[in-house]
């Protein structure tokens, strides 16, 4: 049988007295307005792009089924990562942005007003955009790389407001 630890203000939360894991009782916190903004991006040949951009790709529209797979992947986090609590979201918006070349840039922007934050959602829902535009075109190139995949921003809760800089 495992020892019992005392939880203190410097043990991780996701962990119980007996250092397993365990989801966070969020039950006595406030319900505030939370939102959080995440990107990432992925590399390839300009000629993949430039394929995506003008609808040039087989398997349908990319940015559209993209963003369709991201905004899902955002409400579904929960299946996805075990210790996240599963939450009533107010909006998802993915858009997408590139650099003329070889970029391709992915922004997911999520909200609810609940008792935890949306951080991984919006991570969540970018990683899966980016899958699934390396699925659709990994046909045309196998070398795409996705990354870095960050936190660029997040607002409420008890520890703040935070923003990359």
């Amino acid at each position: 049988m495992t020892e019992r630890r005392p939880a203190t203000e410097d043990t991780l939360s996701h962990f119980n007295e007996q250092g397993r894991a365990r989801m966070v009782d969020i039950s006595a916190k406030e319900a505030s307005a939370r939102t959080a903004v995440a990107r990432t991006k992925i590399v390839m040949a300009e000629s993949t792009l430039q394929r995506i951009k003008s609808g040039g790709i087989a398997k349908g529209d990319v940015l559209a089924v993209s963003q369709v797979a991201g905004i899902m992947a955002a409400k579904n986090t929960s299946a996805w990562i075990p210790m996240c609590h599963p939450l009533p979201l107010t909006g998802v918006d993915i858009s997408f942005a590139d650099n003329g070349r070889n970029e391709l840039y992915i922004e997911a922007a999520v909200k609810t007003k609940g008792l935890t934050g949306v951080e991984m959602e919006a991570l969540t829902a970018v990683s899966a955009a980016a899958l699934t535009v390396y699925d659709m075109c990994k046909a045309m190139q196998k070398d795409m790389v996705i990354g870095p995949t960050e936190l660029v921003s997040k607002t409420g809760g008890k520890n703040g407001d935070y923003s990359r800089t």
